[in-house]
């Protein structure tokens, strides 16, 4: 457990005793009600063609003789299959039925060739929505980042800058080794089949058509770490390499964007809905930046904890009508912020209250 300065320690405490305010809640519920509806003609369209502009864009600075055009193919394929990629998160709030087909497409098309199948995050990231479980040792996507060691945040970043590395080792290594080793298949299901942030955080075997669903996911991601080493030999370095920087590159930002989700505050206590409300971020517009590292609705994150099964499409629309209705003195304006820079500086300034 860490330790810290006796202030930052009282306010963790007050934060996390903050009373539910009943008015926006109510009014978060009633006012947003004709949004929750997924809309196949955005979403379809809009997955496809991030994926496409990607993958076309990472062959492009594969092809690329030039490497001025190479950086900026690879950027470009960075961004669209970071914002292909994010659709992940949707896939965990979507309602059965509502999308047919999606989940398969998706996965074919953007996560089993990006290393990260569905059933990585399916079944994990609703926990992070639980209102027990929210902020503390049982959450896997939370760590209280702004009560620890200054050093914690670097390494924060430099651990999602090895993803490609790991995720070859996870299914291209351990995946068919698990298969003849039980103990080891215990331990990979447990502690390696997971998109989470919580060191301590273990999962369970799955069970029924959702282990059917994990099967395939984790045998098409198995192939294509087996196929993208092999490639090797084929195509030579290159091709290997190109995909590692891109994705490396994909994985930052979203761990950047993973670092300003949340004021990261709290140390395990129970909070109320209005107070997670408050320990997590919305950075809406005017500024377009925000569009680019927290696509696909992950801008208005806070929101989103309030109201998890409206989908991304619709959270602008969601928010601008409560910021018309709500009272000025409502702590839903005071989960609004300018953008990372100021996020990332407060963080940084609570660590350095660590001992």
């Amino acid at each position: 457990m860490t330790v810290h300065d006796p202030i930052l320690a009282a306010a963790q405490r007050a934060r996390a005793t903050i009373p539910d305010d009943t008015a926006m809640l109510r009014a978060a519920a009633e006012l947003t009600r004709d949004y929750s509806v997924a809309n196949p003609r955005i979403y379809w369209p809009d997955m496809l063609g991030s994926a496409l502009i990607g993958w076309a864009a990472m062959a492009g600075a594969i092809m690329a003789e030039n490497v001025a055009i190479a950086i900026v193919c690879g950027l470009v394929a960075m961004m669209a299959l970071y914002r292909a990629a994010s659709f992940i998160h949707e896939l965990t709030h979507i309602r059965k039925g509502a999308l047919p087909g999606f989940r398969f497409g998706w996965n074919l098309i953007v996560g089993i060739p990006l290393m990260i199948p569905s059933f990585l995050y399916e079944g994990v990231h609703t926990q992070h929505h639980a209102r027990t479980r929210y902020g503390t040792a049982e959450d896997p996507e939370y760590l209280p980042l702004a009560l620890m060691k200054p050093w914690s945040l670097p390494l924060f970043i430099l651990v999602a800058s090895l993803a490609p590395v790991g995720l070859i080792l996870r299914f291209g290594l351990l995946t068919p080794l698990s298969l003849i080793l039980p103990p080891l298949r215990r331990k990979v299901v447990a502690e390696l089949s997971a998109l989470s942030i919580n060191p301590a955080y273990r999962r369970r075997t799955p069970e029924g058509d959702f282990a059917r669903m994990w099967a395939w996911q984790e045998a098409g991601a198995c192939l294509f770490a087996l196929a993208l080493v092999g490639s090797v030999f084929v195509f030579g370095w290159k091709p290997l390499l190109v995909y590692m920087a891109i994705h490396s590159a994909m994985t930052v930002v979203n761990q950047l964007r993973t670092l300003v989700a949340h004021l990261w505050e709290n140390e395990g206590d129970p909070m109320t809905v209005t107070a997670q409300y408050l320990d997590s971020v919305n950075v809406p517009p005017p500024g377009a930046l925000p569009e680019l590292w927290a696509p696909v609705g992950l801008r208005y994150h806070a929101l989103h904890h309030l109201l998890p099964s409206v989908p991304y499409h619709a959270l602008g629309k969601a928010h601008a009508r409560l910021i018309a209705t709500l009272d000025v003195n409502s702590p839903y304006h005071r989960g609004n912020y300018p953008g990372m820079t100021p996020l990332v500086g407060k963080i940084a300034r609570s660590t350095m209250g660590a001992r």
